[in-house]
């Protein structure tokens, strides 16, 4: 059973930063990508993020710039650096892992007060 696990969320001001991580059960190579989305209340989950086991990186257009996704292979983390926030990056953040079959970690809460 493939385990996904989000941390660092948080309450933040317009322009401050905060770095997300997901730790996943194995080896991050064993999937094809792994990424984010994202969640603003009454909006449909967004893409936001993805890099693929051959560390190619995609954003989503408004936050190219300001996020940066990485990997740790040493401690099988995907990681989100999100700086400049935003109000409108206010959601709950969702890690996903692309292998044989899509897996979700359970969402962290991210909330940027203007």
């Amino acid at each position: 059973q493939v385990q996904l696990v989000e941390s660092g969320g948080g309450l933040v001001q317009a322009g401050g930063s905060l770095r997300l991580s997901c730790a996943v059960s194995g080896s991050i190579f064993s999937f094809n990508a792994m990424g984010w989305y994202r969640q603003a209340p009454g909006n449909e989950r967004e893409f936001v993020a993805q890099v693929t086991s051959g560390a190619r990186e995609s954003y989503l257009d408004s936050v190219k710039g300001r996020f940066t996704i990485s990997r740790d292979i040493a401690k099988n983390t995907v990681n989100l650096q999100m700086n400049s926030l935003k109000p409108e990056d206010t959601g709950v953040y969702y890690c996903y892992a692309l292998g044989r079959g899509t897996f979700w970690g359970q969402g962290t809460q991210v909330t940027v007060s203007s």
